[in-house]
């Protein structure tokens, strides 16, 4: 069976990209990191997302990070990358490397620095597909990223076949049925908000592509497999106790608070590529209040 004709299903977390103090990339830790969401039990990984500080890192250094993503999860599970580049020909030149690099498919953003109309987004996105074999999965981030894929877009997606998979974060858990009702079972459809994963999941999706639960892996997976088994009231339970750490996710700083957490449950450090700045004063001491109330609260996973 082909990558493409395979059907992207259960946790695929977007890894942060681990760096040394002095922003240079630690992919010694980058894949230790790896090896313990493998251990957890996921289904698949995210590389070079937006938690992966893309748009910070150089092309080559992305590369790089594929590279050795390819290499840990050594066939295990299929590896995307997210292409977020702030044109169409980068977005093609980039693909392109990856799939040099070994890369199972690419998550696919509409371009990072231009809101465009519907019909500038759906050309972008087929002429991305139609320059590479890879499957895709399309991203729908209208409150970061502004330009909206809705449903009807989706119908015109539907009709070439390596797109086949969307994660949806307009943070509307309608728009999961609006989704189904308009392309059916077409698409594998992942949420990517983590503090509406539970709702998602209720109204029907085939994957997550989890944020905090980079820092808490085998809770993320045991929450996840609840919800496959339609285990609703243990579900909400570890929900209720995972919702403060999952509300990392939705703010600005997101990829501060994520690598904080990571750092605080001894999987990675917390250091970012300017111009983001680790966090300090009051801010680093709520958001470390949140971690470690939720560290000594860990639910007892069987």
């Amino acid at each position: 069976m082909t990558d493409r004709e395979q059907k992207w299903s259960g946790v695929f977390p977007a890894i942060t990209t681990q760096m040394n103090e002095d922003q240079s990339l630690d992919l010694d830790g980058f894949g230790r990191h790896i090896e313990a969401l493998i251990d957890s039990g996921i289904n698949g990984l995210v590389v070079c997302g937006s938690l992966g500080e893309n748009q910070a890192l150089k092309p080559a250094e992305k590369v790089e990070v594929v590279r050795r993503a390819v290499e840990v999860c050594a066939g295990k599970i299929p590896v995307l990358t997210g292409v977020a580049e702030s044109g169409t020909s980068q977005a093609i030149e980039y693909t392109k490397a990856c799939e040099s690099a070994g890369i199972s498919g690419i998550m696919l953003m509409p371009s990072m620095c231009y809101k465009g109309d519907p019909k500038e987004t759906l050309a972008y996105f087929k002429t991305v597909a139609a320059t590479t074999p890879l499957p895709v999965m399309i991203y729908n981030n209208p409150i970061s990223y502004a330009n909206d894929i809705t449903p009807d877009m989706l119908k015109e997606l539907a009709e070439i076949p390596n797109f086949t998979s969307i994660k949806e974060s307009s943070g509307d858990p309608r728009r999961i049925t609006d989704v189904r009702n308009a392309v059916g079972d077409r698409f594998q459809l992942f949420t990517g908000v983590d503090d509406l994963a539970l709702e998602a999941s209720i109204l029907g999706i085939d994957g997550w592509v989890a944020g905090t639960g980079i820092a808490f892996p085998k809770e993320n997976q045991y929450f996840w497999d609840l919800t496959r088994q339609g285990r609703w009231a243990e579900a909400l339970e570890i929900y209720r106790w995972f919702t403060p750490l999952l509300h990392l996710d939705v703010h600005t700083k997101f990829v501060q608070y994520i690598k904080l957490c990571v750092q605080e449950c001894g999987l990675g450090r917390e250091w970012v590529r300017a111009p983001r700045m680790v966090l300090s004063g009051g801010e680093r001491e709520r958001v470390l209040g949140i971690i470690h109330e939720g560290i000594r609260n860990r639910p007892a996973i069987p």
